[in-house]
């Protein structure tokens, strides 16, 4: 696939800018939104928790296997 030919290019710096960038796009929405904002503050932290551990998995158990 064309974008695995891209994505292979980039190394582990390219990968945590994106990451970073991701993360601070996300502050800035729910700092100009006020509906944002209330959503993120009315949703109980376990659940963003839960959402971060089913994320992460698939690629820590690849990384290790």
């Amino acid at each position: 696939m064309k974008l695995d030919k891209k994505i292979k290019k980039l190394d582990v710096a390219d990968i945590a800018l994106i990451k970073l960038s991701v993360v601070a796009f996300v502050l800035f929405v729910i700092t100009i939104w006020p509906a944002a904002m209330n959503l993120v503050h009315g949703i109980h932290w376990a659940w963003f928790l839960a959402a971060f551990i089913i994320l992460v998995a698939r690629p820590v158990m690849r990384m290790y296997k």
